[in-house]
Order: C-alpha cells, then structure tokens, then sequence
C-alpha cells in the first residue's frame, strides 16, 4: 500500500489536490501535513501537524510515507530554508518520491520569485530523491481580483506589456498533481504546466468588455507606476513590488507555455479564458 502525504493540505491548491487524491487512490493511504490539524478535520483522510520551520514534527510527519508532494511555501524570502527542512525529513524518513509544486520554467524564467524555486529544485536534485517536478504557470484565479478592479475603476493596469500568459484553473493544476502522485511513471520527469490557449493583458481586458458590454481598456505601465498603484490599493510595499516585478517577467515570456502538459496529464483541454471570465463575472 503506498502512503501519500501532501504539504500545505490546506491550503488553496492543497485542499484541492486532496479531493483529486480521493478520487484516486483510498483514503486510508492518504496523509495531509498541516500546521494545524484543527483546520483539516474535514478533509476526510490522515491528518498530521507538520510544520515548515519546524524540523523536529517533519520526521513523525514523514513516517511511512512514500510519495511526497511539496507545495511551496507562501513565506517568500524562506522558502529555501523551509523547503530545505522537508527535503531532508524526506530523505532522512526514506520517502520513496518527492513531488513539488515549482515555477513554469524555473531554470530560466525572468519572474523573480523564481529564484527561489531553482534554488530548491537544486536542493532536490542533490537530496537523491526520486522526484517530479510540476512547475506551474499562474492560476487564472490570480485575474478574478484584476476584473473585480477594473470593472471599479474603468480599466485594467499592470506591466505586462504584450506578453502572453498560460494560466489555468487551481483545481487543474490540481488533478495534474493528483495524477502524478498516483502513478509510477513521472519520476525524473520534469513538467512545463498551463493553459492550452494563451491570451495577454488586453485580450483579458478585451473579453471582459465583450461580456458586459462596457469599454475597460488595459493600460500598461511602468513597473515602478505600477508598483504605486498597487500599493494605493492597500497591498504592502514588498508586494507590490514582486507583483510589478512578476508582471515584467511576464512581458518577457516568462508565463507562455505551448506544451500542453497539463491538458495532456488531465485528459482534456484547460479551461478557456471566456468560460473563466464568466464565472467572475457571474460571481461579483
């Protein structure tokens, strides 16, 4: 019987991978790694308290388990050292293979926060792990509040120029995970994820003006005006900073990807910007 463990367990995307693995595998052989265990009594599978800066619950946690999914951290500035503590408990527990949740393209990408998925990725390799890795595009989730804004303010804002973007549901990314979890033949295998069709800025501007009928244009600004608008809305200065600086990256390339891995490890297409869009819309 091969016991599954996943990090983060609930989290948004690790609630979801969850539900996908119960669809899979038996509840029994499932583990969710949690901080605290209070919040994933309804998860419906094993629940053990492991905490990231906490080396000393990693070992207990780890015990037994074979395949490992890391979702990385959200404490960005120590998700290496984080990251570090779970690799080695999972080396040091004999875990069988490790998954983790990376950035599209990770050894080259120009989005800043991707240095710290390269720097684990590495921490990976030298551990000897058997390992999968799922570097993922953004979440088309990560627009919802980009329409709820633009729609306030009459126009979308970002740096992103005419870059394009691969994104795709969380739960996608999800049953993508769920997949390679519960198969043997991922290991060593590294995958470029996102969205089967890729769409830029203004054409997320442009398909939220055709659904309600009004004229929300995109304006493209420099990364530090950005930053400023960012920051007028509420968001802390450092965030709003690694958001200019991601939407940079992503004039650059940074989140296309035409691979179609993630339609390909799910079984169909991702889903489409419109039928996303519409589900904001209807929402809001």
């Amino acid at each position: 019987m091969t016991i599954i463990a996943v990090t983060g367990a609930t989290g948004q995307l690790g609630r979801l991978v969850i539900e996908q693995l119960k669809v899979r595998a038996p509840a029994e052989t499932l583990v969710a790694l949690v901080r605290d265990p209070a919040k994933a009594a309804d998860l419906g599978v094993q629940v053990r308290a492991a905490d990231y800066d906490k080396p000393e619950t990693l070992a207990t946690a780890l015990d037994g388990v074979d395949v490992l999914l890391l979702i990385s951290s959200d404490a960005i500035g120590q998700r290496v050292g984080q990251h570090r503590n779970v690799i080695e408990a999972a080396k040091a527990a004999g875990v069988k293979r490790i998954a983790y949740t990376s950035i599209l393209r990770a050894d080259d990408t120009p989005i800043g926060l991707g240095v710290e998925h390269r720097a684990t990725e590495a921490l990976i390799h030298e551990s000897g792990l058997a390992y999968t890795l799922l570097r993922n595009g953004w979440y088309l989730e990560n627009y919802a509040g980009a329409i709820a804004g633009a729609l306030h303010a009459g126009a979308f804002a970002g740096s992103a120029g005419e870059g394009r973007i691969s994104a795709a549901l969380r739960a996608e990314y999800a049953e993508a995970a769920a997949v390679v979890l519960t198969s043997e033949d991922h290991a060593g295998k590294t995958y470029e994820l996102g969205g089967d069709e890729s769409f830029s800025m203004a054409d997320l501007a442009a398909e939220v003006s055709r659904q309600t009928g009004r004229s929300l244009p995109y304006n493209d600004l420099p990364e530090a005006d950005y930053a400023k608008v960012l920051e007028s809305i509420g968001l802390p200065a450092p965030v709003a900073a690694m958001l200019a600086q991601s939407d940079i990256g992503v004039s650059k390339g940074g989140l296309l990807e035409e691979g179609r891995q993630l339609s390909s490890l799910i079984g169909r297409p991702t889903t489409p910007l419109p039928a996303f869009v519409a589900g904001v819309l209807k929402s809001l």
